[in-house]
């Protein structure tokens, strides 16, 4: 046959777009064009495929090729079309045929409960191109029934996608002869997911002496997934504190482990920890870009919110921030997903981070501080506060104020470690999530209302509350939620 369709995809952000390769051969002066809205990886590969088909073994076609990858519309990247394009190539040519025969002729391999992607070298070996698993999530949701042609390096994490069968191939020779059923294929098998980075180990609240107020805060925080804002002068323990939260969190369930990968190797900068219990702890300088946090860039990769998913991103020195940048963290903190648009492309990635922010009173540090004069004047201190807008603190759920402590903290008085807080706030996040689903700092509309209701002298003192301070309704739902939280941790049903 002349011509071959094969089912490949292309990522946009976090999205995998359905593509057909389609590749003709016919009569003619020898060419390779590829057509489909490439750029210059797919079009590069023309010279990987051509090499890779030599080195093989098989006989690269002295006609002219097309191939086109449809959608046209779409813009096509990264080298995970070469599998494809090759598997095409020599499909239309005839050189892969099926171990069928009918009436003396065999038959060409049927392709179509098939998807293919991988880098070939120009060695024809089958090499990872990157964000494999979140490729692989794409093929579940568009090629449910299909399997899976894949780089071996890759195949054992997109093994992880539930109902998703993959074959790992290492070379083009072995993937022509799955396909011929000169072998038989297996299907890959998981790696073992990692445990506890061993990272949080160094860290520990024990190490926090004194702030019992501050402790008790974070314990709260942690329990319902609150966001919280620390206020204090220079050296009272809030990054401290603030680095200490993700050893209270419960290790990330498998879903989660699974989320948390797929966009740490979205971003490039996947490790060989790629699968950990650890919930994610960033930590970006105030200098980052709008970029830098909400994502972006030519090919739309996540930022520091989303990177933060089911975990926690820290900021510290909160004003110091860019406006814009703290601006962009208020439709992301109400709704759990942030959308990126660009010049041809959209993306929408998740960001259910929880913020834990650090200020100082005022820019100098010291304002109410009882032993150090404050040198900042009136207007400075307003400016400097105005840099956090209503909207923004609205969306807060916790503010601490913490105080400069005199007296010297000793380790003599015993305090609690991290794994005892985790023990309890795992108790407190599985009644929650026992009853509604979800953690308290998520409840909204009619969940809200069904279980954090108020009693009805509670209500009265609310509404007294809301005009005597002109608290938002918004004010009100934090209230609630907190309220609900702190039950949780007392076993309380109100």
């Amino acid at each position: 046959m002349s011509l071959a369709v094969l089912a490949s995809g292309t990522l946009i952000g976090l999205e995998m777009i359905a593509v057909r390769v389609e590749v003709h051969i016919a009569p003619g002066l020898p060419s390779f064009q590829v057509v489909g809205l490439p750029d210059a990886g797919v079009r590069e590969s023309r010279e990987r495929v051509r090499s890779a088909i030599v080195s093989s073994g098989f006989d690269f076609p002295a006609a002219r090729i097309t191939v086109n990858l449809a959608p046209a519309d779409v813009p096509k990247e990264s080298g995970r079309f070469d599998l494809p394009i090759a598997l095409g190539v020599l499909l239309a040519s005839g050189q892969i045929s099926d171990a069928t025969a009918v009436s003396g002729e065999r038959l060409p391999v049927a392709v179509q409960d098939f998807v293919f992607a991988g880098e070939l070298s120009l060695t024809g070996a089958v090499v990872p191109s990157g964000a494999a698993l979140a490729f692989a999530l794409g093929v579940q949701r568009h090629y449910a029934e299909r399997i899976l042609f894949y780089p071996c390096l890759s195949a054992k994490q997109a093994a992880h996608i539930p109902q998703l069968k993959v074959v790992g191939v290492s070379t083009l020779t072995e993937t022509v002869a799955l396909l011929s059923g000169q072998q038989t294929m297996q299907f890959a098998q998981p790696a073992p997911m990692t445990e506890r980075a061993a990272s949080t180990s160094c860290l520990c609240m024990s190490e926090v002496y004194g702030q019992q107020q501050a402790r008790f805060a974070l314990e709260l925080a942690a329990s319902g997934g609150h966001s919280l804002l620390m206020s204090g002068p220079p050296g009272v323990g809030k990054s401290m504190l603030a680095q200490r939260l993700p050893t209270l969190l419960p290790p990330l369930r498998t879903q989660q482990q699974l989320e948390v990968a797929v966009l740490k190797q979205l971003s490039g900068n996947a490790t060989d920890a790629l699968f950990t219990e650890q919930p994610p702890f960033r930590a970006p300088h105030h200098s980052c870009t709008m970029a830098a946090m909400v994502g972006g860039g030519r090919q739309l990769r996540p930022g520091e919110i989303t990177l933060a998913h089911h975990g926690v991103l820290f900021m510290d020195e909160l004003p110091e921030f860019d406006r814009r940048v703290l601006e962009s963290l208020r439709e992301p903190l109400e709704t759990g997903e942030v959308v990126i648009s660009r010049a041809n492309q959209r993306g929408c990635f998740p960001a259910r981070f929880q913020l834990i922010a650090a200020m100082n009173p005022c820019p100098c540090g010291y304002f109410g501080h009882p032993k150090i004069a404050c040198r900042c004047t009136p207007e400075k201190i307003d400016r400097y506060r105005a840099k956090l807008s209503g909207p923004l603190l609205d969306r807060i759920d916790l503010y601490l104020v913490l105080p400069f402590e005199e007296t010297f903290p000793t380790p003599d008085v015993a305090v609690e470690d991290s794994s005892t807080i985790r023990q309890r706030v795992q108790r407190c996040q599985q009644r929650q999530y026992q009853r509604q689903g979800m953690l308290n700092a998520s409840l909204q509309g009619e969940a809200l209302d069904r279980y954090a209701a108020l009693r009805p002298e509670a209500l009265q003192l609310m509404e007294n509350a809301m005009r005597k301070w002109a608290w938002s309704v918004r004010v009100v739902q934090r209230l609630r939620r907190v309220a609900r939280t702190i039950a949780d941790m007392q076993q309380s049903e109100h």
